[in-house]
């Protein structure tokens, strides 16, 4: 009663509380809204789970840009059936995942969250994981509806602004896949606007096409502060009332409140009644009145369990991408090195992406961890970090290139940060959600670093790690060996030593293009023979040109490369 007052709720999270706590504290809720609400109608427990349960003590998977780079749609579905055995265990019925957008503009934070630039790829992940969470007793949330992936600028609840054909073609293509091929009855409304419409007020979007053109059954479940934002960021609005008959009457089913203007006669019922039908079918169909407490689901993983680590591990050895390896630099052969440097701001600390519950090291392996766990005494190991993510200070990069200096060998680890979720800390943040960029060059002294390290003339391995593709022409020009690990979950460090040292062959394929600079988006693969320039003479900076006229409009690599150790010969 403390936590519910005198009212019903149809829905409840715990941001706070850890995995152990929820399935305790959601008990004593459900319990209150059986037996001490007029209805006794149970309401949905809700959690995030975007790449594992967001809730301390979960199984910390690979971000979606990962799973979208191993092109493999079973993993996909392995890894929310291996969730959905933690969130029947936590006592969790309603997920708001997966996260299905295509994103094509890469300054945007919340790339790390989509599988790809391509719609295809996207729904057939999406389909993927859908199923894995159904086929497991879990409800997913398809997020987020409505063009959300190529804001305005790459700033997160920007507009987007298309014609039709992209719309179905590209924006909308994962949630048409996904209403054709499950039976999925939940549906999550996004921020932004299209074509000047804010998407969770847009009877078009939510109606005629969610329901009438896709025959969506589900309900409509508003983004965080969607109704407040028609009022005070899309001004739309002028009041409270104003926003939720807006929203309400165009189809969103969960988040408005309307209760006095109903009284009063100011607001028609019937589009209470219709949200409430289809929360209600929602909540019939996916027995929660037969089995309230969740207990009767047998498929459950304990949290952290052997099996789900390893399918961690697993992903994050499938999704790593070999970008460049000239001279067949790499594998490198543990019983020829002697000594190796490992070098950057990300080598000796976790990146698990948004959406996820620790940046805590002690709670995954770094890099630095992984490489000290493979080699043990036999290699000896200089470390430095040589300068931050974000700052461009340079003092640090002094001690890189002599511990460079004193071994065989470079392996710099660089790229990005992410938040973690309604967690913060005091390492600044340059992606994820509310995280843009207005230059996807590396941050800081990054580039710099790899520059005073190549100056050494050692052999030199960089390894991205991050939640996006950077603009990194320098590094493609002079570094030999380079490599893409996305947020790779909590076995990324054992999984990029193994890849470093030959233990596992890199098979991931690029889910995003990479652009030459900021100016050269959008890169994404599928554009017409229009748009990368006409006259086909890109010009440099000793010899100007068209099409830019010192560039060429290519990227610096495109959808879909990714290479590996094997060497392949065609004969005829």
């Amino acid at each position: 009663a403390k936590m519910c007052g005198d009212k019903g709720y149809g829905f409840f999270e715990g941001f706070p509380l850890t995995a152990a706590q929820c399935r305790k504290n959601f008990r004593i809720i459900q319990t209150y809204l059986l037996e001490q609400t007029r209805l006794g109608i149970p309401g949905f427990s809700v959690a995030e789970s975007l790449h594992g349960v967001v809730h301390e003590g979960s199984t910390i998977y690979p971000q979606n840009i990962a799973i979208g780079s191993t092109f493999n749609p079973a993993l996909a579905y392995e890894m929310t059936k291996h969730i959905a055995g933690e969130l029947n265990t936590i006592g969790l019925k309603q997920v708001l995942a997966p996260c299905i957008d295509v994103a094509r503009e890469l300054r945007w934070g919340r790339v790390e969250e989509s599988f790809s630039e391509d719609p295809f790829l996207c729904a057939r992940m999406a389909v993927a994981e859908v199923k894995g969470y159904m086929d497991h007793g879990i409800s997913p949330m398809a997020k987020h509806y409505g063009p959300h992936g190529n804001p305005l600028g790459g700033l997160n609840l920007a507009s987007v602004e298309c014609g039709i054909r992209d719309l179905f073609d590209v924006y909308l293509k994962p949630f048409e896949a996904i209403l054709a091929e499950t039976d999925i009855l939940a549906v999550m409304s996004s921020y932004n606007a299209w074509n000047r419409e804010p998407n969770s007020a847009s009877k078009f979007m939510l109606t005629d096409i969610l329901r009438d053109r896709f025959g969506f059954r589900g309900y409509v479940y508003s983004d965080w502060g969607v109704i407040d934002m028609l009022k005070n960021f899309h001004k739309t609005a002028d009041n409270d009332f104003e926003a939720a008959s807006q929203a309400l009457t165009a189809g969103l089913d969960v988040e408005a409140s309307l209760e006095s203007k109903v009284l009063a006669g100011e607001f028609d019922v019937r589009y209470i009644d219709r949200a409430v039908k289809r929360v209600l079918r929602a909540k019939f169909e996916l027995g929660l009145f037969e089995d309230p407490y969740l207990e009767k689901n047998s498929y459950r993983w304990p949290l952290r369990s052997k099996e789900c680590i390893s399918l961690s591990r697993q992903i994050a050895d499938e999704s790593t991408v070999l970008l460049k390896n000239e001279g067949n630099l790499l594998p490198l052969d543990i019983k020829k090195l002697r000594s190796v440097a490992v070098i950057g701001p990300n080598a000796d600390c976790v990146q698990f992406g948004d959406y996820t519950w620790s940046k805590n090291k002690s709670d995954g392996i770094t890099p630095l961890q992984g490489i000290r766990n493979l080699l043990g005494k036999r290699v000896k190991i200089n470390y430095a970090k040589g300068c931050s993510l974000a700052s461009m200070d340079t003092t640090l990069i002094t001690e890189a290139v002599k511990a460079v200096h004193d071994s065989e060998i470079a392996l710099v680890f660089v790229g990005s940060s992410s938040t973690a979720f309604v967690r913060h800390s005091n390492e600044p943040s340059t992606s994820g959600e509310g995280i843009d960029l207005s230059d996807i060059s590396l941050t800081g002294a990054q580039e710099q670093l790899i520059r005073s390290v190549c100056a050494t003339g050692k052999p030199v391995v960089v390894v991205l790690v991050a939640g996006k593709p950077f603009a990194i022409p320098y590094i493609k020009e002079k570094v030999p060996a380079i490599l893409a690990q996305w947020y790779a979950g909590e076995q990324a460090g054992n999984s990029i030593a193994d890849i470093l040292f030959g233990k596992v062959n890199p098979s991931g394929k690029l889910p995003f293009s990479f652009p030459q600079s900021t100016g050269h988006l959008p890169a994404y693969y599928n554009y017409l023979p229009t748009d990368k320039g006409y006259y086909k003479e890109p010009g440099t900076y000793t010899s100007p040109g068209r099409d830019y006229v010192f560039s060429s409009p290519a990227p610096l690599w495109t959808f879909g490369h990714g290479l590996s150790y094997t060497r392949f010969e065609y004969v005829q």
